[in-house]
């Protein structure tokens, strides 16, 4: 019997002591429910059989039947016709929609292109079956001697058939003739 009060003694607080506080568990920040979990992910996209880009992600989930990707830090590099590198997109996370052929950048989206052009925005799509570049973020495209802004827009990806949706405004040195 002494040794059942020594125990039950031992296991309550001491006076004038706070219980201590219980330790805190980290969220794991694999979801429970990926089909399959990737690290240093990388596709080949494709037209036709043409090579038309490169798709690396650090850390990609692969979801519904292996037909959705979620992707953290995505690089997306694109390539013309002839196979040239044509530019480079970047982003925090992306989701790559197989079925749709379809890429959604978030998060710190940059767009670099081989032309100088230089486009940034927090979220972008890439359609690959219509050829084109699109978003209702605010963005900010950065050419040679000019700058666009708004919010939202359509572009193919060569960003040369621009057309914002609203708030749109630009920039450009303009040489007056002198007399």
């Amino acid at each position: 019997m002494a040794g059942a009060l020594v125990l039950v003694g031992a296991a309550c607080p001491r006076a004038g002591k706070k219980p201590a506080k219980p330790v805190a568990v980290a969220k794991s920040v694999l979801p429970d429910s990926a089909d399959q979990i990737g690290f240093g992910t990388r596709l080949v996209l494709t037209d036709k059989g043409v090579n038309k880009g490169e798709l690396l992600a650090d850390t990609s989930f692969t979801y519904d039947d292996g037909t959705r990707l979620e992707m953290r830090r995505v690089n997306l590099t694109f390539y013309n016709s002839l196979g040239l590198k044509d530019g480079v997109m970047t982003s925090r996370a992306g989701t790559y929609n197989m079925r749709l052929s379809r890429i959604e950048a978030r998060g710190d989206v940059v767009v670099v292109r081989e032309d100088g052009k230089r486009l940034t925005s927090q979220q972008l799509v890439f359609d690959q079956v219509r050829n084109q570049f699109f978003t209702d973020s605010a963005f900010v495209l950065n050419e040679p001697n000019k700058v666009f802004t708004g919010v939202g827009f359509e572009s193919d990806p060569k960003l040369t058939n621009f057309r914002c949706l609203k708030e749109c405004k630009g920039a450009a040195p303009v040489q007056v003739p002198t007399r």
